[in-house]
């Protein structure tokens, strides 16, 4: 932390220009957890923002760091992220933003996501101010659909989210680009926890998943997903993380003894 390189899944990102972050947020029956009946998506601009890492010293008392917003980019993510909407059946699309503060970077993202809203009235538009947002997802996760932001403040509204359904664990994301995909889950790696049989497989099970649907396969898709969900339903299945006594080895067996 504060040196060394700079992250491995930015840098990929950015070169196969993977410009949307897609980080759905579901509860699952039998997790403990914060909320129920959660099932929102987040909708992450990938490529721009604090996450570009310009920065400088300018001198030995003082750095700077530097925010990038663009009319093409924000457009695009906003686009995007009305697009999903419509073909999921998604009523609401919530733009989250700091235009009372940054009024230039934040204002051009809200800008944006103004002008692609009108493009969809069928689909309800909602901006909220970032902090806002997060007490409102804290106290009533289950009034959002899709929500669409920059790269910091959509990095850190999906951790909170997870947290709300039972943690990192249960995550999955994927990286869109124009004819390339990554997925992966929300945590990233773990290199603290590797080789310990304590990780939990869930939001890894559900990036594959994710890359299942992606790809047109949606029936292996589906009976990997129920089987998931069946597993979360017997007590005594949950791994460490989530209250239960499951490795990461024993866990994924039991899901796939529930593959049919």
């Amino acid at each position: 932390m504060g040196g060394g390189f700079r992250s491995v899944n930015v840098r990929l990102r950015k070169e196969l220009g993977l410009f949307a972050n897609i980080r759905p947020i579901k509860s699952f029956e039998g997790v403990k957890a914060l909320h129920k009946d959660v099932d929102l998506i987040i909708v992450r601009e990938n490529t721009e923002d604090l996450y570009i890492g310009k920065e400088r010293m300018i001198d030995e008392n003082k750095a700077e760091s530097i925010k990038i917003i663009t009319r093409e980019a924000s457009e695009k993510i906003c686009r995007y992220a009305f697009q999903m909407a419509k073909d999921l059946n998604r009523k609401k699309v919530t733009l989250v933003h700091k235009a009372n503060i940054m009024k230039l970077t934040d204002g051009l993202f809200l800008e944006s996501g103004r002008k692609v809203a009108r493009d969809y009235p069928e689909i309800e538009f909602e901006e909220m101010i970032v902090d806002a947002m997060s007490m409102k997802l804290v106290q009533f996760p289950q009034d959002y659909d899709i929500i669409v932001a920059p790269n910091l403040y959509g990095d850190i509204l999906s951790d909170l989210a997870a947290g709300l359904i039972g943690g990192l664990g249960l995550a999955p994301s994927a990286n869109m680009g124009e004819d390339i995909a990554i997925f992966e889950p929300v945590h990233g790696s773990a290199p603290d926890i590797a080789n310990k049989n304590i990780a939990n497989p869930i939001s890894a099970i559900l990036s594959g998943v994710m890359m299942l649907k992606h790809i047109g396969e949606l029936e292996a898709a589906t009976k990997i997903e129920r089987a998931v969900s069946a597993t979360l339903k017997v007590e005594g299945n949950l791994t460490k993380d989530l209250g239960g006594c499951q490795g990461t080895k024993e866990f994924a067996e039991k899901v796939i003894e529930r593959i049919t």
